[in-house]
């Protein structure tokens, strides 16, 4: 027999008691398939408008879609009930029993050596930073002395969030710098550990993101000789006491002057090499103290910067920077 839009309050009155009767998912899905499938019996009403006058479609069609969407929620709180009684143990749990031995994981390889870089950074009196990864162009070059028209910039190397006012995924994470030194004055000693996204992926050892530590010292009287001497402390910390390390002039927009920074150690001749290029630093370039409000002529820092999965490789002896980020058990229970 054909239902039509005065048999509405019976309809709902039927779909009610239907859905408060329902004993398991089973039915209830059987129940919302009868009253609210393609076939279903309020959804014939809907169907039934057409035949209506057409003054009387639009009261008729608010009538029918207040039922239908009363009788949804009926419909998703009688199903959230029996999920829990689905969920609910049939048996109360026996807590006198023996416990059960459990694997409580471990750290990813990459949080290892994090800890560790920061630890030996803690022991010389840094402080640990942090800052947005999502940045604006003003931190992440500009207030570092980048120049418009440096290649860093460029879309082929940066990935940009939007056109309009270019936010960005940050290339390093030297834009925290900027923000501690806008935000505290002079000294300041910190380390920022935190994930960088540049868009390189042209071999086994460069991904498009990756995690990169930058250390940050400012104060009266500081030389090129203190920054050797933390490079120096912390690489032999992470790397072994047989670390030789030497400095090559080099060419950053921030620093001047510029140094890589390579070394040397067994770990090295492993890979065949006698010097592997490790880190970037120098003198924080007296326009980035400007730009941040310091007056270059009392203060004076230095910067460095190195990737943290570059460490991981060397000391755990990994060619593919790939696999720290392929959670694949048999690779991560080694460490």
């Amino acid at each position: 027999m054909s239902e039509s839009v005065n048999d509405l309050e019976a309809l709902h009155e039927a779909a009610s008691s239907a859905i408060a009767a329902a004993g398991d998912l089973t039915q209830l899905q059987a129940i919302r398939v009868q009253f609210l499938g393609s076939k279903g019996r309020i959804t014939g009403l809907l169907k039934q408008l057409g035949k209506l006058p057409k003054e009387d479609r639009p009261a008729a069609g608010q009538r029918i879609n207040g039922v239908k969407q009363v009788v949804e929620g009926q419909l998703n709180d009688r199903k959230e009930v029996l999920e829990m009684a689905a969920a609910k143990p049939k048996h109360p749990a026996d807590f006198s029993l023996p416990g059960r031995r459990l694997s409580r994981g471990r750290r990813h390889p990459l949080t290892q050596v994090t800890e560790d870089i920061v630890r030996s950074f803690r022991k010389i009196g840094f402080a640990v930073a942090a800052g947005p990864e999502i940045e604006d162009e003003y931190h992440c070059f500009d207030a570092l002395n980048t120049p418009a028209d440096h290649p860093a910039r460029d879309t082929q190397d940066t990935f940009y969030v939007r056109t309009e006012k270019r936010p960005l995924l940050r290339t390093h994470t030297s834009s925290v710098q900027i923000r501690v030194m806008k935000n505290q004055p002079p000294p300041i000693r910190i380390v920022v550990p935190g994930r960088v996204y540049r868009r390189d992926n042209a071999d086994a050892t460069h991904n498009p993101t990756f995690h990169q530590i930058e250390g940050l010292y400012v104060d009266r009287n500081v030389t090129v000789g203190d920054l050797k001497g933390t490079v120096e402390f912390v690489f032999r910390e992470l790397l072994g006491k047989e670390v030789k390390l030497r400095f090559r002039p080099h060419y950053f927009s921030y620093t001047e002057p510029s140094l890589e920074i390579d070394f040397s150690s067994p770990l090295t001749r492993k890979m065949g090499k006698e010097w592997l290029e490790i880190a970037g630093c120098g003198m924080v370039h007296p326009k980035v103290f400007e730009n941040v409000g310091y007056d270059p002529e009392c203060w004076s820092g230095w910067a460095f910067g190195f990737g943290i999965e570059r460490i991981a490789m060397i000391r755990y002896g990994i060619n593919d920077i790939r696999l720290f980020y392929e959670n694949d058990l048999r690779f991560l229970n080694q460490f």
